[in-house]
C-alpha cells in the first residue's frame, strides 16, 4: 500500500455504526506518527455530572457537547504541532459544528472524511456490536438528511458499504489526501474572499 501524504487532522465522520472509531484508529495505526482523538473518548474523561449529547438536562447536554468539541479540537491541535497526524472520531451533525471544529483547529490543515455505508448497513452494525458499544439511536434519517444538506459539498463522501474496515482504512490513507483538500475556517472565509486568496 502506498501512504498518501496525509498531514495535519483527518475528521472521520459518519453516522452511528458507521465505522469511525475502528477506521480511525487502524488508518492512525498505518502511518509513521500518527494519533487518535476520540469524541466519546474525551467526553469519557468526565467522571461525575456527564451528560450525553442527546441527554437530559439540555442546557448541560449543549455545554458538555462543546466542552467535549473544544478538548477534541485543543488535544488534536497539540499532536500536529507536535508532528504527528491525527485521526479526529466524532459525528459532525451539521455546518455549524463543521465549522467551529475548522475555526478552533485553524490554521491547521483539516480534511474531512465522511463514511457513508448508508442507513441500513449503520443500523446493522450499530444493532450487532457488543451490547456495552452499542449507541442507543433512533435518528437516523434525520441525521442523514441534515449531514448531506448541511456539508455533502466538504470533503470525502466514502461508501465504505462493501469494504472491510482494514480495507477502509487503507483506502482513507491512501487516498484522503487526493480526494479532498483542507477546509478553510468559515469564521474568515469572507476575509479570504476579499483578498481572494
Amino acid at each position: 500500500m502506498t501512504v498518501g501524504a496525509l498531514s495535519g487532522c483527518v475528521i472521520v465522520s459518519g453516522m452511528p455504526g458507521a465505522g469511525k472509531s475502528t477506521v480511525a484508529s487502524l488508518a492512525a495505526g498505518l502511518l509513521p506518527r500518527a494519533a487518535v482523538v476520540g469524541g466519546d473518548d474525551v467526553c469519557r474523561m468526565i467522571r461525575s455530572g456527564f451528560v450525553w449529547f442527546m441527554g437530559e438536562p439540555a442546557e448541560a447536554a449543549l455545554r458538555q457537547d462543546e466542552l467535549c468539541n473544544r478538548n477534541m479540537c485543543a488535544l488534536a491541535s497539540n499532536f500536529v504541532d507536535f508532528g504527528l497526524t491525527v485521526f479526529m472520531d466524532t459525528v459532525l451533525a451539521d455546518r455549524a459544528e463543521l465549522d467551529f471544529f475548522l475555526a478552533l483547529l485553524s490554521p491547521r490543515p483539516v480534511r474531512l472524511v465522511t463514511l457513508a455505508p448508508g442507513i441500513e448497513v449503520c443500523k446493522h452494525r450499530n444493532e450487532t456490536r457488543p451490547l456495552e458499544e452499542r449507541f442507543n439511536f433512533d435518528g437516523y434519517e434525520r441525521l442523514d438528511a441534515d449531514m448531506k444538506r448541511e456539508f455533502s459539498d466538504a470533503g470525502w463522501w466514502f461508501d465504505t458499504s462493501a469494504l472491510t474496515p482494514d480495507e477502509t482504512a487503507e483506502r482513507v490513507v491512501a487516498q484522503a489526501a487526493d480526494r479532498t483538500a483542507p477546509l478553510q475556517a468559515g469564521w474568515h472565509e469572507w476575509l479570504r474572499r476579499l483578498h481572494g486568496v
